[in-house]
Formats: C-alpha cells, structure tokens, sequence
C-alpha cells in the first residue's frame, strides 16, 4: 500500500502540508497493521503523535547506532525514521516522520535532505534502502486504500515563485522577497574566520516570528561554479531543461537557482558513464558510482573535468541534479525588539579541495553575491518546541559557540523586552578574544545592565592548551548544577557532529558528580529533562 503525499501545488501552507501528510500516513499505512494512532490535539502543527513507545528512537540525544538497534525488528520506515536526526527541525519540507514515509513510499529520492543530520544521516538512509530494496519497493508500487497512487513532493525553487499568488501568506512554497538591509562582518581585522550579520527587510510582508524559530533561505548558486560547469559541458546556457517544478527554463538559470551543483552523485556518476566514449572512463565511473566515500570528495564539475570522454547532453543532465534546497539558519532577532527587520549571524564557508576553491552556497550568497537592497527569497521555519521558557521567571542556561550565539541573542533581546525576571546564563567561545568575540558590546551590555547575570568565555586558540565551552561548564559545574536544581532550563546551540555531543556529554557529567548520582541515574535525569523541554537543542 502506497500513502498518497500531497504535492507542492496544494493550496495549503508548509505546516498544513506537512500536518496532512503525516497525518495520511499514520492512518494509511499503518491501517493493514494496526488501530489509527490518536492525534494529540496539543502537538505542533507537522506532528502526528503516535504511542510513546512506538518511536523510542525519537530522541535527538540518541546516538545514530542506539537509536538503529531499537528498530532492529521494525519495518524499513521505522528503520528510516530513526536514522534522521530526530529534531523536526523541518530543514528538510517534512517532519521526520513524513521524510521516512516519503523515501519508504518511492516519494522521495533524495536521501540527502536532513541537515542535522549531515552524512552520518544520508549514508544511514542509503544503507537501509539498499537492504530493505524489496520491503519498499513493494509498498512503492502499491496503490492505497482508495486507489491512489503516491505523488511526487517537488522541492519549489527558481528565481520566482512559479504559480503561486501574491495574496496568499509567504512560507517554503511561496518564499517572501526580502530587501536586504545589511550585511557587516562580525569579526575583527587578522580573524582565521569570515561571519556576518545579516538583517532583512519584513516591510509588508505579513510576517512573524518567534525566538528560536529558523529563516529559510534560497540562495543562487556561484556563478564563477556554473560558467565552469557550462564550459566544460561545452554548452550554451541557453538549452531548455526541466527543473522541480516542471517548468522550462534556459540551463544557466536552472543551475543559478533550481539545482543543487556542488555535490555529486551515484546517478550523475551512472549517467556519465553511459555516455563516456572511452571504455576506462565508464568503468571507472560505475566503480565511483558504488563508493560513496569517494563521492563525498566530488561534485558534477570534478566528475567532467576527471572524465573528458564523457559529456552528457544538458537536457539528460538535468534529470540527475538534486534540488536546490532553502538553506535554515536560527533567527538572531527578537520581533519584538526589530518589527520589520529579521537578523541571521551566518558563518561564511570557503576551503580548497581538488586544487579548487568551495564556497558555501547560501553563506557567499550573502557575502559575495548579493548587493544592498536586492530581494532575497525567505520564509520562517517554525522551531517545533526550541523557545525560551514560557515562565518568565525561570533561568536559562544557554550554550552558544559561534554561529551558535544566534539564537541566544534573540533569547536575550526578548527576555529585555518582557522585562522577564529569569536568571540568565551565557557560555561563548570562539577562536580568539580579540577577533572573534561576536556581538561583544551587546554582550556586555546586556550584562552591565543586569539582563545576562553569567557570561562564560572561551577562546580556544588564546591559549597552549585550547579551551571549549564544554570545559567552561565542568569549570563551573557545581554552580550549574544548582541552576539545574532551581528548574533552569539548558539550550545548545551549534554544531553537531563535535560540539552539541562534548557538551551533552559534560552536562550528564556534571549532574553525575555534583548531583552525586551514578552515569546511569545522570542519563536518566537528563533524558527527563529534554522530555519535559528543559533540555533543548538546535544543532546542525
């Protein structure tokens, strides 16, 4: 039995969309198995709520391998759910859920959509594809209850919003043309790193926000990346191709803004194969379309360069790239404080790899190829629960490196402008004190003026020996635990792979030995917290 999947062109909104698909799921696919779960009338708005113990792996503090062994007997969807990254963050158009139900029903191709995630994710869901091939390929082909079959979910993308009209309320399908305001580098002279704040222009637009909700953004691809591309396909620009959402446009527009061009993949690996003249070349193709680590190094323009013989017409081309996708970024603003503006703080990505230079794509769209007063595509991405505490009166600890002080400065405006008696503890790190301490005289003077009653800093590289936030907390572990104790509330901020695991460990540490409980009891009062929204984390 396949479950139908609205698409893109239905006339509801992200959150309406993503609430009536999972909601088709849940009683659909499961109705051969077992009674329709009961909807929790409280849940966000994308969420179908199931019995607790049917997703025990809907846990984003789980590592990836514990929340796997606990779908060890469960069908692939469940396989596939717990290899997200278990926020809802909605980075992907779905709920994480809804994205394993889309990939399980043959909805979905692209295994690469859950950021947080990263590639710890992606190869996950490719390896239980591979393994339970038969398991989905039976509910693909099937038809549900009422004879319908399952649709396609077009990511929107493009220059414009296609089909859509103006009147209806902006979100992911119906993106708002924001007029950027500013775009200043938070760092100082001689810094190893480039971030900026980024303010937005809201004037008109009907929008609102929350602390703790993200901004989604469609950037456009580097255009010094498309003419290499172009070039080496020794094309025009000018061929007609397909993108997303079935629409012809010229192949330069489609690679600025519907196709996502830095990465490649097992099917443009095959495809270039196919059409290789040299017989070495294809072989060596299929061998890369089958190795995933060598894949990850790569993208479409490395495969051409490396594999001359083979030059797919653009038209072929383009029914192997994946979707530009919206780019998230945490919300650095309180609307409160800035009505019409929105604020992003966004780290800028450049390296080298393969003797060429990378860019991140919606990081340099800012930083390089947008000007003062153009439009930039946005919508708001609901938080899903990451908000500060409802009473006022309750402390916060935040924990926020980086680009992961963004959502805390808007906890913080907000909590000014609420004039919100709650005690308020920050912990900020970055490279070095003088070049990277981002937003510093706000910072302070939030703490001159009694808002921010903690500021614990670190600066790794000011010192022999580096020094992180998370050892800032064991630092001041016995202080944080009475915090704890008072029923404040702990949020994280940044990066997941390393930081968001030092930090979640040295938290159970700290309750452990200040709290004078074993590891197991620790784990068991952290996990409670992050239960009942004490513990929260926005992490990608």
């Amino acid at each position: 039995m396949t479950v139908p999947l609205l698409p893109e062109t239905a006339p509801f909104n992200a959150a309406q969309r993503a609430w009536l698909n999972g909601f088709f799921a849940g009683m659909l696919s499961r109705s051969a198995e077992s009674p329709v779960p009961q909807q929790d009338q409280s849940a966000s708005a994308g969420t179908v709520v199931e019995e607790e113990t049917d997703w025990p792996w809907h846990d984003d503090t789980l590592p990836i391998d514990e929340r796997m062994a606990l779908t060890e007997d469960r069908p692939a969807r469940d396989k596939l759910m717990a290899a997200m990254a278990q926020m809802d963050c909605g980075a992907c158009g779905y709920m994480c859920r809804t994205y394993s139900d889309a990939i399980a029903q043959g909805a979905e191709a692209d295994l690469s959509k859950c950021v947080p995630g990263g590639k710890e994710t992606s190869r996950m869901l490719k390896s239980i594809v591979k393994s339970c091939a038969d398991e989905i390929g039976a509910e693909a082909n099937g038809t549900s209850s009422d004879g319908m079959t399952s649709l396609i979910v077009a990511g929107q993308s493009g220059s414009e919003a296609d089909g859509q009209d103006p009147n209806e309320a902006y979100d992911r399908q119906n993106p708002f043309p924001a007029a950027l305001l500013a775009v200043n580098t938070l760092n100082r002279e001689g810094a190893a790193k480039d971030t900026r704040f980024v303010a937005l222009d809201l004037t008109g637009s009907g929008m609102t926000y929350d602390v703790g909700d993200s901004l989604g953004v469609y950037p456009r691809n580097c255009l010094e990346h498309v003419d290499g591309l172009l070039n080496t396909l020794g094309a025009t620009g000018n061929e007609p191709v397909r993108v997303p959402n079935g629409k012809l446009v010229p192949f330069r527009e489609a690679l600025e803004w519907y196709f996502t061009i830095t990465v490649a993949t097992d099917l443009q690996a095959n495809l270039l194969a196919d059409c290789a003249t040299s017989k070495d070349e294809a072989e060596a193709l299929r061998a890369l379309a089958a190795d995933d680590d060598a894949l990850e190094k790569l993208d479409l323009w490395d495969l051409l360069m490396q594999f001359p013989s083979a030059r797919p017409k653009p038209v072929d081309v383009a029914t192997v790239m994946p979707a530009l996708q919206p780019r998230l970024y945490s919300i650095s603003s309180s609307q409160k404080m800035f009505p019409d503006e929105v604020h992003l703080t966004v780290g800028v990505v450049r390296y080298e790899l393969n003797g060429r230079p990378r860019r991140g794509v919606a990081s340099t769209y800012f930083a390089e190829r947008v000007e003062l007063g153009d439009r930039v595509r946005v919508f708001v991405q609901k938080s899903h629960g990451f908000a500060p505490p409802e009473d006022k009166a309750t402390p916060m600890i935040m924990v926020g490196p980086g680009t992961g002080i963004a959502p805390f400065r808007a906890f913080l405006q907000e909590r000014k402008i609420n004039e919100a008696e709650g005690d308020n503890w920050l912990f900020f790190g970055d490279q070095r004190h003088a070049t990277d301490f981002l937003y510093e005289r706000e910072l302070t003077s939030f703490q001159a003026d009694g808002l921010l009653n903690r500021l614990d800093l670190a600066f790794s590289r000011d010192q022999e020996e580096k020094i992180y936030v998370q050892n800032r907390m064991v630092e001041q572990g016995a202080d944080l635990w009475r915090w704890l104790k008072r029923g404040a509330h702990f949020y994280v901020c940044g990066d997941a792979s390393r930081m968001a695991k030092d930090v979640d460990f040295a938290l159970r540490s700290i309750v452990a030995e200040h709290g004078g409980m074993s590891f197991e009891q620790a784990d068991r009062y952290v996990t409670e917290m992050a239960q009942t929204n004490r513990y929260q984390r926005d992490v990608y």
